[in-house]
């Protein structure tokens, strides 16, 4: 194991996440905030510290770096940058309790949206903006933009390739350009325009200038974090909109923009992936909306927010106009199966992922088949290409491994006494980076009445679900720490 360069690594996260940072201390100082400035300047001199050390002891790391370095790398990463983000809520004293704040900024980095807070507007503006933020940020990654905004030299492709592999949400990461350098800066552009447009929306709507930008944030990752107690409730029907449609578009694989921008239209339009979500969305919407229409009055205020809460589960934001765990079974059956299905790969988005959820209904079918035909090869294509044994083979083991971190967090978490909907619905909630789930921590609830270790428990689900279940796996397997499997 390459612990010096996993170090080196740790230093420079830690020195981006503290210039990240400093907008929030600057809000709070603008504000006159003095409890979150201190909260923000103690955090700031422990970065710099754990940062200048790290380096001190590792700057001379050797070159070999493989997928096990990628994946312990990764999984320090994200354990690191969440022990150092929940500082400021802990030092301010705003959320008095350090597992609490640990929870709340997991939730942000991860992109959950979980939240033990019961009023959220009592939140100095500073800590707010660094909440929503921690959503933009663990969006597309910090590791990417790491790569985005590092030069890296050639002996360093396949370390690059092993971190966005493992950070890089479903089946598969390839690369849009030869370097990988190139391609996170892509992302990261594609990014960054779609979030400057979705806060000119929101600006056009005469929504304040913090409130767009965090809103923007939240719905760019995914995340769901509002800055008000009611979320998106109490927001005009054309906020709610560029909502609904932003959170949509933030859902859909990036490499879609990508080839759109290079003009390969058709090549997006024959995409099996992004029809399937497509249509899954249509679907859940008419379904939904014609199971609530004596709730709500006329076509459009339910077709609103049947699309809204459908974007939002879908796309695993979270954010809600309206409570909808008091609709009826049905309706509140196709959301938890949105829960689980989530976005597009290669997208902000948590879940399963669409792409996987259509890998495997092509394996059971491929099964059926050979069942029917022994002797005949059949083959798994996606959009007319074969894929690879070892992605299908990688598929399987995250469904099972998906399955059974499920089915032990539902058991650890039943300790507590809470309902079954509602133990369940937190599970899936924090494991597919939703936010919101039924009952008591419905959209107008929250998971502050969970003792600490089911927080705990919850806390490494959301880490798992964000990266895709195996790095986490690998970091606290056995065998990742034995010296004979580091010969």
């Amino acid at each position: 194991m390459n612990f010096k360069m996993i170090g080196r690594f740790l230093a420079q996260i830690i020195s981006i996440e503290a210039v990240f940072l400093l907008p929030a201390l600057g809000i709070s100082l603008g504000c006159g905030e003095w409890d979150a400035v201190k909260g923000f300047a103690y955090t700031l001199v422990i970065m710099l510290s754990v940062s200048a050390v790290l380096y001190g002891l590792c700057r001379k790391a050797g070159k070999l770096f493989g997928a096990r370095e990628g994946m312990v790398c990764v999984s320090f990463s994200w354990v690191t940058l969440s022990l150092l983000g929940c500082l400021p809520f802990w030092i301010s004293g705003q959320i008095p309790s350090f597992v609490d704040a640990l929870f709340e900024i997991v939730s942000g980095f991860t992109t959950t949206g979980a939240s033990i807070l019961s009023d959220v507007e009592s939140l100095s503006k500073g800590l707010l903006y660094w909440r929503s933020f921690s959503h933009w940020l663990g969006g597309m990654g910090v590791l990417v933009f790491l790569l985005a905004v590092t030069s890296g030299s050639e002996k360093e492709k396949g370390f690059t390739m092993h971190l966005l592999r493992a950070e890089s949400p479903g089946p598969d990461v390839g690369k849009l350009v030869p370097k990988m350098k190139q391609t996170a800066m892509i992302l990261y552009i594609i990014y960054i325009v779609m979030t400057v447009i979705n806060v000119i929306f929101l600006l056009a709507g005469d929504m304040p200038l913090l409130e767009a930008v965090c809103t923007a944030f939240g719905t760019a990752g995914t995340g769901g974090f509002g800055i008000r107690n009611d979320s998106a409730a109490g927001y005009s029907p054309y906020i709610q909109n560029v909502t609904m449609v932003f959170m949509l578009l933030f859902g859909v694989n990036f490499s879609c923009y990508y080839l759109l921008l290079l003009g390969q239209f058709r090549s997006v339009f024959k995409d099996e992936e992004l029809r399937l979500y497509i249509g899954i969305v249509i679907v859940a919407v008419g379904l939904i909306a014609w199971n609530i229409r004596d709730l709500y009055n006329g076509a459009e205020e339910t077709l609103r927010h049947a699309g809204f809460q459908v974007a939002s589960i879908i796309t695993t934001t979270g954010y809600s106009t309206t409570d909808f765990d008091l609709w009826p079974s049905f309706s509140k059956s196709i959301l938890l199966m949105l829960m689980v299905v989530g976005a597009c790969a290669g997208s902000t988005g948590g879940g399963i992922k669409v792409a996987r959820v259509l890998l495997l209904f092509k394996i059971l079918r491929r099964n059926i088949r050979q069942v029917l035909n022994p002797k005949k090869v059949q083959v798994v294509r996606n959009n007319g290409r074969p894929i690879d044994e070892k992605i299908l083979d990688n598929t399987n083991a995250y469904l099972a491994a998906y399955v059974i971190i499920v089915i032990v967090s539902f058991l650890i978490i039943s300790l507590d006494g809470f309902s079954t909907g509602t133990n369940i619905s937190a599970v899936l909630a924090c494991f597919n980076n939703i936010g919101p789930g039924l009952e008591a921590v419905g959209p107008t609830c929250n998971f502050g009445a969970y003792s600490i270790g089911s927080k705990l428990v919850l806390i490494v689900d959301m880490l798992a679900g964000r990266l895709e279940i195996f790095p986490i796996l690998v970091l606290l397997s056995r065998g990742t720490w034995s010296r004979r499997s580091q010969r």
